[in-house]
């Protein structure tokens, strides 16, 4: 938490406020705004399917991550933007409406950055992201897009527990890529999470981030890899169930592949093991590139939250 900035950030009343509802086939979708940190704040849409009984719901946080339109590739608004249709195209990335259609009550948030929350420099591009300028502003800070990011998820969690039609011990949280990032950081720093997927991201840091070193700087943090790599970040989701899903030809992988994921992976599991609870980590390679497949992440969040 100090090394991401999280330990700086400053709390505030959520000062919810429902903008909008819009019916859609067998769900709901609401606008919901709310502030993170004083003067911050942060819109999102909630996904509530059709037929709810009394009894509150599981709730699944859904993260984008890049070329996204922030939320809106997530939540399917295809209809919206001819390249918001493509990028769900190819990234199979509506997986806020499918994980609706699956039972859950979703929460699909835009990040600091993207969305309705870009900054200056990168409107007129909705797929673009201003993770670049936000690092550079946060790092004399003290602060990351990393830290803001978790905290931000954190207080969504804050708010998703005020609701009545939410199941408060049955919060999961899924995204891809930048999601995944967004995931694997707010499941590691609060047990309120408990299940989360991980969606092509997660491998070793020399590799994926160092030698690739033109990615996005949302992925850095200052002085990390002095002290943990990937996998120790995911082995502190332990004992809580997580699934990993990794394209067999995600170039971002890195040189040597899946073995670089693998390398992660059995960092993890050994914390799994100490916990007793091996069969609670559990590792999908699907044939294909950098996108959500959610085969067997949807049948794995129903299982360990419904």
């Amino acid at each position: 938490k100090e090394l991401t900035g999280y330990a700086s950030m400053v709390t505030c009343p959520l000062e919810p406020r429902v903008t909008e509802e819009k019916a859609f086939e067998g769900y709901t979708r609401q606008r919901v705004v709310i502030q993170t940190e004083p003067g911050i704040h942060m819109p999102f849409f909630v996904l509530i399917p059709d037929g709810l009984s009394d009894q509150p719901r599981p709730a699944v946080i859904a993260p984008h991550g890049h070329s996204s339109g922030g939320k809106a590739a997530v939540v399917g608004c295809a209809e919206d933007d001819p390249l918001i249709a493509q990028t769900i195209r190819q990234y199979n990335y509506d997986y806020g409406v499918q994980l609706v259609k699956a039972g859950f009550i979703v929460f699909c948030p835009d990040a600091r950055g993207f969305g309705e929350r870009q900054e200056m420099a990168a409107k007129g591009d909705i797929l673009a992201s201003s993770c670049q300028a936000i690092n550079q502003m946060a790092y004399p800070l003290g602060q990351t897009v990393t830290g803001m990011w978790a905290w931000d998820l954190h207080r969504l969690l804050d708010y998703i527990q005020t609701r009545p039609d939410c199941d408060r011990q049955r919060i999961g949280c899924a995204g891809l890529s930048g999601g995944g990032l967004q995931t694997l950081w707010a499941s590691a720093l609060d047990e309120r999470i408990r299940c989360a997927v991980i969606s092509g991201y997660l491998y070793g840091y020399k590799e994926s981030l160092l030698d690739m070193h033109t990615n996005c700087s949302c992925n850095y943090v200052p002085e990390l890899y002095e002290y943990a790599d990937m996998g120790d970040i995911a082995a502190l989701i332990a004992p809580r169930p997580l699934l990993v899903e990794t394209g067999n030809r995600d170039p971002l992988n890195g040189e040597s592949g899946l073995e670089n994921v693998y390398s992660q992976v059995r960092i993890a599991q050994g914390a799994y093991r100490l916990a007793g609870t091996e069969a609670d980590l559990k590792h999908v390679v699907f044939d294909g590139e950098h996108r959500w497949d959610g085969v067997q992440a949807i049948p794995w969040l129903q299982q360990h939250l419904k």
